[in-house]
């Protein structure tokens, strides 16, 4: 990861033949296209990549949250529960359909932890949005479950684990809608882009709408359109599908190239008694764009950090004092500071925050170590970082 690291002539070509016929909206302008939908182009190579039956997309991967959301019926009032550990995109999209965020503890899949899952869920619960965290995924089989008995929606936020599976189904492709984001250090990217998937046709209805102003895109002009319901702009533009139709094609030379380097320095790494690695549920395959372990405790994370700093190996990170991705560092969420005025539910909803304590998390988190892995590196390169990053862990123990 990331996919720009392998940007080429395919990638010009699909640009070239969106700037030569002028057309940069995916809708409409139909007689000077010359033939030319990337955006319709993409979502069918979606479809088919994912085996699903539709697929929208949107202008990122915080607009698919929140297209997704939207599209299943979660609104005011409504409680999603999320992971501790994610992107701020997560309650950023939930919060702005006016629905509360519900953050509970994950385990040592880095993703949410379904018993704390179970606890969590009240009256007022609509949805559980897993998100497959750098790259792997939860017990889906028993958040599956989850759900089913109580009746809530799943929604999967596979926006950094796209090309992951899960016993033989695509990521994204399990719950009830799934969300991708192609921004510029995604897996594959469009420049900045998303998409939502889903099986379920009113879903995909309604997502088609909601995304493009409520536009209910029946027929070939524009100006007729009628509008069964309120929506927003969340479109892609044609340039931006250009680059993702191109990049989807790469997909599987990607992910070989991110499962060779990641093999290589896993193997290496298991060498050391004390380097854990994250659990990945039985039947599931990584997209392995990270390669995460665990480490006896925080103070030694900490150090292993600071020597790989020290030693020039770059692109490693332990979370927990993050703040992109951490609770910990979520001051903004904790004291509600917005722009916009937060309606009191929410507020009321948000309240638990002040002073809950995510000990499972900081236990999980301090502990993990996080490895991006480059499509760059030569093999003589990554055989080298192994080596160092071994002899760091070492000297820290």
């Amino acid at each position: 990861m990331p996919g720009f690291e392998l940007f080429g002539d395919l990638e010009k070509k699909h640009v070239n033949d969106v700037l030569d016929n002028g057309v940069l909206m995916r809708y409409g302008f139909d007689g000077m296209r010359n033939g030319h939908w990337k955006a319709k182009e993409l979502e069918t190579a979606l479809e088919k990549t994912f085996q699903v039956k539709h697929a929208q997309l949107v202008s990122s991967g915080t607009a698919a949250l929140s297209v997704a959301l939207a599209s299943a019926g979660v609104g005011a009032g409504d409680e999603v529960i999320m992971p501790t550990f994610t992107f701020v995109a997560t309650f950023e999209a939930i919060m702005q359909l006016g629905a509360i965020p519900v953050l509970v503890d994950i385990d040592d899949t880095l993703t949410l932890c379904p018993k704390a899952v179970e606890k969590a869920i009240t009256s007022k619960t609509k949805a559980i949005m897993v998100v497959h965290m750098c790259g792997s995924m939860g017990d889906m089989d028993a958040l599956q479950a989850i759900c089913k008995a109580h009746h809530l929606l799943l929604i999967e936020d596979a926006c950094q684990a796209i090309g992951g599976e899960y016993k033989g189904k695509p990521l994204g492709s399990i719950g009830d809608l799934g969300c991708f984001s192609f921004d510029f250090v995604k897996t594959i990217t469009c420049g900045e882009g998303g998409a939502v998937i889903t099986n379920n046709k009113d879903y995909y209805i309604n997502s088609d709408h909601y995304s493009d102003h409520g536009h209910d895109h029946v027929g070939n002009d524009r100006g007729a359109e009628t509008h069964p319901f309120l929506g927003y702009n969340y479109r892609i533009s044609e340039l931006h599908a250009a680059v993702g139709l191109a990049q989807i094609q790469r997909l599987p030379e990607i992910l070989a190239i991110q499962k060779n380097n990641f093999n290589i320095i896993k193997e290496v790494l298991s060498e050391i008694p004390e380097v854990t690695f994250r659990k990945v549920p039985e039947g599931g395959i990584e997209n392995y764009s990270f390669l995460n372990f665990f480490l006896p405790n925080l103070e030694t994370s900490r150090k292993v950090i600071q020597g790989f700093k020290e030693g020039g190996v770059d692109a490693c990170w332990n979370y927990f004092d993050n703040n992109w991705h951490y609770i910990r560092k979520w001051d903004h969420l904790k004291n509600l500071k917005s722009l916009a005025p937060i309606s009191e539910e929410v507020k009321n909803g948000l309240s638990y925050l002040k002073n809950k304590e995510f000990s499972q998390s900081d236990n999980v988190i301090g502990r993990n170590i996080s490895s991006l892995i480059k499509l760059s590196w030569t093999e003589e390169q990554v055989k080298e970082r192994a080596l160092k990053m071994r002899d760091i862990i070492k000297a820290s123990l």
